[in-house]
């Protein structure tokens, strides 16, 4: 890890022939292993803790100097499952998660895995590397949706490049799971990769029954994190799962499931993490696991528990305890400097030696990472009057903001217009290389949306909603026109932007920019009748075959329950 000249200079310190960088004195702060608040000194040298305890060291002249006293410093949290790339992207995410005490994701890699070859996924993981921040990851096993060349990316000596990464921690999540169980032969053989590298598997299971939970056990899952009641969390421990407890943008579950849990008096925090799970930016306008942190408290659980579950728990689950979760010699030198342990939001955060904030204050920027790699959404076709004929007898109906059904089209489709007094638009997913379509019906999505659309999508193909056709080829233009991103029209005017100028499905801009975006669009699609509430989870989702009933994908539309196309792409 650390190179052998920055070892010797570390021993010099200790043998008094060399001042450390910083030496933090009157620090009060959490030890993980004896669970206590201890008090002494800590010296940190690059990024690199080399000492915790009483003494001071022997040299001390030019080294920065902190007084703790009054403030209490645990280590810089850890958030376990991330998806870091849900309009924002894993450098804006970082920097804003940072200042706020999260100093580490295990990240989500299906955006680099899908869009890139491992060559270059590679050497932007390089650059985060370089990031005052620590960056892991997992490898992904399949697309959670059907892909026209599935078989071609998702192969297992593509997925096992990954997994021999250093820095990836963990495959899955598992949302391909029934395949798995049908015993199928790439996916059991990337579990197997997994397993025997000494990483771990993350399942994900939604409402599984206890027979299912004992299956994926058994075939080499590890973790899950999609428990929606404590009686879940309770079948998840007794089967052995390491459980990170969720409070996302979709499932907010974490205070009743931690209510549950203290109600019931069960003694299992030392096995529990915490997870936003990807949640969109306005969620965390308050937050990010410092929020997951305050919720905890309010649920009653103890502090010192609570932190332990925000980082120690994290970092022993994945075997890095060497280098997080503890404020012990030879970590790294990442550690929050708290007012008082009800309030993580810290006044100061120091990461892999670094300062990040001082005093409330933030300090500079992360460094730019080079997205050039990345190809730029340019599509060279335009769509023609041919391209919206609607004619599906069946169509897609909302239950919530992820949850879809099928239902009979009854209406009209061959008007250019659709009424406003029903809430059935038209959809349409269209190739970003314009070689196929998918048109059909959305129910439930909006009442007056006229024309909308998006170039962020589970596979970067375009979306196409609305009730005005006209508008929503206006859409279309425009999203070509700012280089991707998410347009609303009507009456011939752009009403919202949400520009995604990184390949068209990332944001360029910084955390706090793109929640004003964001609230800006959500806001217009509620005043024109959209009532669920998370819409960008809606249009991540509307291709997404791990949720039922019913998705438009590459392949046509696509009924998960049955595992069959219902309607076929039209080529174009």
């Amino acid at each position: 890890m650390w190179e052998q000249y920055a070892m010797k200079d570390q021993l010099q310190i200790i043998n008094g022939k060399k001042a450390p960088d910083l030496i933090i004195i009157n620090a009060e702060y959490l030890h993980s292993i004896y669970k206590k608040w201890v008090t002494g000194n800590i010296w940190v040298a690059g990024d690199r803790i080399v000492y915790a305890g009483k003494e001071m060291p022997a040299v001390t002249e030019g080294a920065e100097i902190v007084n703790a006293a009054g403030k209490k410093i645990v280590s810089g949290y850890i958030e376990p499952h991330v998806h870091p790339f849900q309009l924002y992207n894993p450098r804006t995410f970082a920097d804003y998660a940072a200042r706020l005490g999260t100093t580490t994701f295990i990240s989500d890699n299906m955006v680099l895995f899908m869009s890139l070859d491992n060559a270059t996924s590679f050497s932007i993981l390089d650059q985060f590397n370089e990031l005052p921040f620590s960056f892991y990851w997992w490898a992904r096993f399949d697309s959670q949706t059907v892909l026209q060349n599935e078989a071609e990316l998702y192969n297992p000596a593509s997925i096992k490049e990954w997994i021999e990464r250093p820095e990836v921690l963990l495959g899955g999540e598992l949302t391909g799971w029934p395949r798995l169980m049908a015993g199928d032969p790439d996916m059991l053989a990337s579990v197997q990769a997994t397993k025997q590298a000494g990483k771990k598997v993350e399942g994900h299971f939604p409402g599984a029954s206890e027979r299912t939970l004992t299956r994926m056990k058994l075939l080499g899952a590890d973790g899950d994190h999609e428990a929606m009641t404590v009686e879940e969390v309770e079948a998840r421990l007794l089967h052995g799962y390491a459980v990170t407890l969720r409070h996302s943008s979709i499932r907010p579950d974490l205070p009743h499931l931690l209510k549950g849990i203290v109600d019931k008096e069960l003694d299992v925090f030392d096995h529990l993490m915490m997870t936003t799970d990807g949640s969109t930016p306005s969620f965390h306008i308050d937050g990010v696991v410092d929020k997951c942190i305050r919720v905890a408290l309010e649920a009653g659980v103890p502090p010192i528990d609570v932190y332990q579950m925000a980082s120690y728990n994290v970092a022993r689950y994945y075997d890095m305890t060497d280098l997080h979760g503890i404020i012990a010699t030879g970590r790294y030198a990442t550690l929050n400097f708290l007012e008082d342990e009800y309030n993580p939001v810290p006044t100061d955060v120091l990461s892999k030696g670094q300062w990040l904030k001082r005093d409330g204050q933030s300090t500079a920027p992360f460094p730019a990472i080079d997205w050039s790699f990345v190809d730029k959404f340019a599509p060279d076709f335009n769509l023609e009057e041919k391209d919206f004929i609607f004619d599906s007898p069946l169509g897609i109906e909302m239950v919530n903001d992820v949850i879809t059904k099928p239902y009979t089209v009854t209406i009209d489709m061959t008007v250019e217009k659709l009424a406003d007094d029903h809430d059935e638009s038209f959809l349409m997913l269209v190739d970003r290389n314009g070689k196929w379509r998918v048109n059909t019906l959305i129910k439930g999505f909006a009442t007056t949306v006229q024309g909308f659309a998006s170039s962020y999508s589970n596979t970067g193909d375009i979306i196409l909603i609305g009730k005005d056709k006209k508008e929503m080829l206006n859409a279309f233009h425009e999203i070509k026109r700012i280089g991707g991103g998410m347009v609303l029209y009507e009456k011939g005017t752009i009403v919202a932007t949400l520009p995604l100028a990184i390949g068209g499905g990332l944001s360029a801009e910084p955390v706090e920019t793109l929640i004003v975006q964001e609230l800006a669009l959500k806001k217009a699609l509620t005043e024109r009748g959209h009532t669920h509430g998370d819409a960008v989870y809606t249009f991540l989702f509307l291709q997404s075959t791990h949720l039922p009933y019913i998705r438009i994908t590459q392949v046509g539309l696509f009924d998960v329950m049955k595992n069959e196309v219902i309607i076929p792409v039209t080529e174009r």
